[in-house]
């Protein structure tokens, strides 16, 4: 393995714990649809959740901006950085948009953005059912659309750390491999 850049240490950060995050809200999600029981403590878990990706998705954004990532080894394939590229860009859209989609599913719905204690988000949308119909199905899509995205990264991640070898995975290993 050759020495690469690493991501700065919030960039790292961020990556991580929003991974944990977005993991624990994909099955929290899917809790949610099939289990009524449990839905309101699940929602009430939910929200907030979606609410702090939002914020951290933000701040990832402009730690980027700040200090751009490490560039990706020249023997790598120019489909395979188009492909690093793009599934950036749909990560960062989906951390960004899927949440924005809940607030203003729920807005159209009229239900509060609940998080925590007294903290109540306003609404984005005015309420209206027939939004809510087009926006519920949607956030559902884009949720499925980030798990494939994640497994497509996480697959790319894989492959550079257990078979290229090229320390794209360890530039954004919690702890640098050296």
């Amino acid at each position: 393995m050759r020495n690469v850049a690493h991501f700065n240490l919030p960039a790292r950060l961020l990556h991580w714990t929003m991974a944990v995050m977005i993991l624990v809200m994909l099955f929290i999600g899917v809790a949610m649809v099939t289990s009524v029981a449990h839905y309101h403590a699940l929602l009430a878990l939910h929200q907030p959740l979606g609410i702090g990706i939002l914020i951290l998705a933000a701040l990832r954004l402009v730690n980027r901006w700040r200090s751009p990532p490490p560039k990706l080894p020249v023997e790598l394939p120019g489909w395979q950085r188009k492909a690093a590229h793009a599934s950036h860009i749909l990560l960062y859209g989906l951390m960004l948009g899927l949440p924005f989609v809940g607030w203003a599913m729920l807005s159209a719905a009229g239900y509060p953005i609940g998080l925590g204690g007294a903290v109540v988000l306003p609404p984005i949308l005015p309420r209206d059912p027939s939004l809510y119909a087009w926006l519920r199905p949607l956030h559902t899509i884009l949720a499925y659309a980030l798990f494939g995205i994640i497994l497509a990264h996480l697959g790319a991640a894989l492959m550079h750390g257990l078979i290229r070898r090229d320390g794209v995975f360890s530039s954004m290993a919690p702890h640098p491999i050296r």
